[in-house]
């Protein structure tokens, strides 16, 4: 029995202004692009059983275009496999904040989907030998996880944060996920774990796998990248599991658009010119060019009066020529004179906040690693909101 398993769609995301010739935002247009093609690949490989771990929108409230490419495309999977089992639960973009406030989710069940929204719920297929424990984003304590001993196959599908085991950089900047430590979760005692919520395919467990989004829709794209590139992931995709032999594939998904890290600059010492130079190299030697596609250069030890002097007629021409490119300068460390009188280097920010906490007492039962790594991760998240708010352009949407 063959499964596949899909998260963190986000459909309905929006990011940056352009639009398409239809006036819908490009980075919109993107991502229903790539569930499309998702669902291309869905059917071709004709599964017993598809599961969807959750955020299939970016709001609780999307607009109509995401909804309605939603439904076609759901349609489109019931249609051509009338026999497969399909299961969806909700992720924290999913599920309102009221508990009266209905999940728009519940509209796919007219096709045949099994929706778990409001509480988690375990799903049973007996002709299939199969259970399903499908847990959406819960307010408060979760469940008991634990498998049905009745039947031969059991599924626990999962949108939340297993504790301990996302980096710093997966941390969330808008309402968070259910967390639930590794342990609670009982890889072991499943035949499969389908998780959501982490946008980087990762193994938490021979069995459990977080399967990734399907675009690049967080806050931090390009922490995204780092860990793909780290781990040998080709990019997004989704998980085909086998049940009955334990074999784990990922079918990595053609981007839509893709997203180039330059290799970044250093310009202390250069000027303004200087730094032009260098970063008009950096610009045309870019694989296949930066026309149409999400580029970031990071400039390093530039300090304000020579970013001012930078030529802006040139930046306008990479940004009309991308569909987004964002220049990061960063300003040198300011050196400063020792009490002594010997040359030396004044703390930067982010050494005082890793010094203060790693003395601070802390509460037991805190990992004052993990506390530090979370600290630093949010200096850069605001460094990097800063930088895009100074350049006049709104910062991502969360993931």
């Amino acid at each position: 029995m063959r499964l596949v398993h899909i998260s963190d769609l986000h459909l309905g995301f929006r990011q940056y202004h352009r639009l398409t010739h239809s006036g819908i935002n490009q980075r919109e247009a993107d991502v229903a692009n790539a569930f499309r093609g998702a669902i291309d690949r869905i059917i071709a490989l004709e599964p017993d059983v598809v599961v969807f771990a959750g955020d299939i929108f970016h709001t609780v409230r999307p607009m109509n275009p995401a909804i309605i490419h939603a439904f076609n495309q759901l349609a489109r999977l019931t249609r051509a496999l009338p026999n497969t089992l399909v299961v969806m639960v909700a992720g924290n973009h999913d599920r309102p904040r009221a508990t009266e406030t209905g999940c728009i989710l519940r509209l796919f069940t007219v096709l045949g989907v099994h929706v778990v929204d409001a509480e988690p719920r375990r799903l049973m297929f007996p002709e299939r030998d199969l259970a399903i424990l499908a847990v959406p984003d819960v307010v408060g304590d979760y469940p008991a996880l634990l498998p049905d001993p009745a039947v031969r196959h059991n599924v626990l599908l999962l949108h939340g944060e297993v504790e301990g085991m996302l980096p710093p950089s997966a941390v969330r900047l808008d309402r968070a996920a259910m967390e639930i430590p590794l342990d609670a979760i009982g890889a072991p005692r499943w035949t499969y774990v389908a998780l959501g919520h982490y946008h980087v395919h990762r193994q938490i467990a021979p069995n459990a796998y977080y399967s990734g989004s399907i675009d690049y829709t967080s806050t931090n794209p390009w922490g995204e990248l780092v860990e793909e590139h780290e781990a040998g992931l080709p990019g997004k995709g989704f998980i085909e599991y086998d049940l009955e032999r334990g074999v784990h594939t990922f079918h990595a998904l053609e981007p839509s658009r893709r997203l180039i890290d330059l290799p970044s600059v250093v310009a202390r010492g250069l000027t303004a010119a200087e730094v032009d130079v260098a970063i008009h190299d950096a610009v045309e030697r870019c694989v296949d060019g930066i026309d149409d596609k999400i580029v970031r250069l990071v400039v390093r030890d530039v300090p304000r009066h020579i970013a001012r002097e930078l030529d802006q007629k040139a930046l306008r021409d990479y940004r009309r020529r991308a569909l987004y490119f964002h220049l990061d300068t960063r300003r040198p460390e300011v050196m400063r004179i020792a009490a002594s009188g010997a040359p030396g280097r004044r703390p930067t920010l982010r050494e005082t906040v890793e010094s203060y906490l790693g003395k601070r007492s802390l509460p037991s039962g805190v990992d004052r690693d993990q506390l530090v790594q979370l600290g630093t991760y949010y200096l850069n998240e605001a460094d990097a909101a800063a930088t895009v708010a100074s350049a006049g352009t709104p910062s991502p949407l969360g993931g």
